[in-house]
């Protein structure tokens, strides 16, 4: 794991080094535009969609958006664990905030998103089906709504402008503008959500965009990226109406969605789809926490705060989940692993490479040392193994979700949408029921809003959105100690894109 990190480094230096010398490889990354003159002929629209739809694997990997959504949150953490994850501290500097704009993982989100602009834009700009350029316009506004979340400026091309020319910027607020027209405009045209396959783009995942947009609009307009936020009503009203429009419901069972065979699952709106043997990085999901000597075996590395871990009831079916097959195949239960590990069939117990017992304890520190170096913090799977292909599984990454949906429905109706909190009360309990809680006696709040997304979406990649909306990013908490400079609410620019002119660095940078 950490020789292939090394390696990825190393060749991405290669690159930019090319790039400064022979080519300016930055353009290309920026949201480019190639005519098929441009192009040295006919551009293949079928093979740059594909390749903006097999883009989002990115999101699956355990580093670049994931790390940078959830790291930086208050439930995970990379500690190095004496020669293991240290990596220049790129993981370290995620949840205690003391990134940069050298930060490789940050490089790489950026890289990655836009990279999949720039494959959107040569399908909507060049001759393809209308049904093509339907959904390169709805990839390209999920990957630009990441650009404007993370980074708050994007960079975009006028259509015909030549590569060798500098990308412009939109300001955060212009490309919200600029994505929530884009939405608005290709709904109608989004096909309807096929059966057990969501991994299209679809009207339900559009509403689903467009809600969240809505959602978010007050912090992407603030004049200050950390606040304060004022929450329009008919922004909130916007968020209900495209929630409303969504043809879907829960699913009896929370794990369902997280299973190999998940593409079932009528509660996934969007996800990035994987094929056995084609797939993408989603074992990522059980191996970064998981223990070399478990099964499936991990790569020892990210673990969960404890504090994150004890707002989750005991009987909370989220914090948990097992069954005959899992503890025969695995020999734990998925979910949060805390307490001795177990080879599979759940009565031999493991022991860490020194030979002691595989015991994973709450307390964690950001460097570990001593006789915990392998066992500090409680580990997660978020995702069930697929048993049969752990290397190539079938389980399909969710990226959106309608549990999601009604909880920003919620939300929005305490934020001055209809409804209010009776509104949000039927819901946080539809939630808690559907997790074998019971229903809450208290009256519905934006706290307890704030509470049951942390809880029921983990790891699923909005905890960061959600902790800036709710004014709580900053603040200090475990392994965290002190409030953030205001800077961080925002990511940097990564330094290799500032050759641009038509760029300014994030405030603070």
């Amino acid at each position: 794991m950490k020789r292939i990190n090394i390696i990825k480094s190393i060749f991405f230096i290669g690159t930019i080094a090319c790039g400064v010398s022979c080519t300016n490889l930055e353009e290309e990354v920026l949201d480019g535009y190639v005519t098929a003159d441009g192009a040295g002929g006919n551009v293949n629209t079928g093979n740059f969609l594909q390749s903006a739809y097999e883009g989002l694997r990115g999101f699956q990997d355990q580093d670049k958006m994931f790390t940078m959504n959830e790291m930086s949150g208050d439930g995970l953490v990379g500690p190095t664990r004496g020669g293991d994850w240290d990596d220049n501290a790129k993981w370290r500097q995620f949840h205690v905030h003391t990134w940069g704009s050298d930060n490789v993982e940050i490089r790489n989100a950026w890289n990655s998103l836009l990279t999949n602009v720039y494959n959107c834009n040569l399908v909507i700009n060049n001759t393809a089906t209308a049904q093509q350029k339907t959904q390169a316009r709805f990839l390209r506004a999920f990957y630009y709504y990441n650009v404007i979340d993370l980074f708050g400026q994007a960079p975009y091309r006028e259509a015909g402008s030549l590569i060798t020319e500098s990308p412009k910027f939109y300001s955060r607020k212009e490309a919200t503008a600029f994505v929530i027209t884009e939405l608005e405009a290709v709904l109608a045209d989004l096909p309807a959500r096929v059966a057990n396959d969501a991994s299209i783009a679809n009207k339900d995942a559009g509403n689903f965009l467009l809600a969240k947009l809505y959602l978010n609009k007050a912090v992407f307009n603030a004049d200050n990226a950390s606040g304060p936020y004022t929450f329009d009503a008919a922004d909130m009203n916007k968020v209900i109406t495209h929630v409303n429009a969504i043809n879907s419901s829960l699913v009896s069972e929370y794990w369902s969605n997280f299973a190999p065979t998940n593409n079932t699952s009528g509660e996934i709106l969007f996800s990035s789809k994987n094929v056995l043997g084609t797939g993408g990085g989603i074992q990522s999901r059980w191996r970064m926490s998981m223990h070399y000597n478990q099964t499936p075996d991990g790569w020892n590395g990210f673990a969960t705060v404890a504090e994150y871990y004890n707002r989750f009831d005991a009987a909370d079916d989220r914090r948990q989940h097992t069954s005959s097959s899992i503890i025969a195949n695995f020999g734990n239960p998925i979910g949060f692993q805390a307490g001795q590990m177990f080879a599979p069939g759940g009565v031999t117990p493991l022991k860490d490479r020194t030979g002691r017992p595989l015991f994973y304890t709450s307390a964690v520190t950001m460097i570990t040392s001593g006789a915990t170096l392998e066992t500090a913090g409680i580990r997660t799977q978020k995702y069930e193994p697929d048993n049969a292909n752990l290397g190539n599984p079938a389980n399909d990454y969710v990226l959106m979700r309608y549990s999601d949906a009604l909880l920003m429905k919620a939300e929005a109706a305490l934020r001055g949408g209809t409804g209010g909190a009776a509104t949000a009360k039927v819901i946080i309990d539809q939630i808690k029921i559907r997790a074998k809680l019971t229903a809450s006696a208290s009256a519905a709040t934006l706290d307890a809003v704030y509470l049951e997304r942390g809880k029921e979406l983990w790891y699923e990649g909005w905890r960061r959105n959600d902790m800036i909306r709710f004014g709580k990013f900053l603040a200090p908490r475990e392994l965290k100690p002190t409030t953030s400079d205001s800077k961080y609410a925002l990511y940097p620019i990564p330094a290799d894109a500032l050759f641009n002119p038509n760029v300014v660095q994030n405030p603070g940078y």
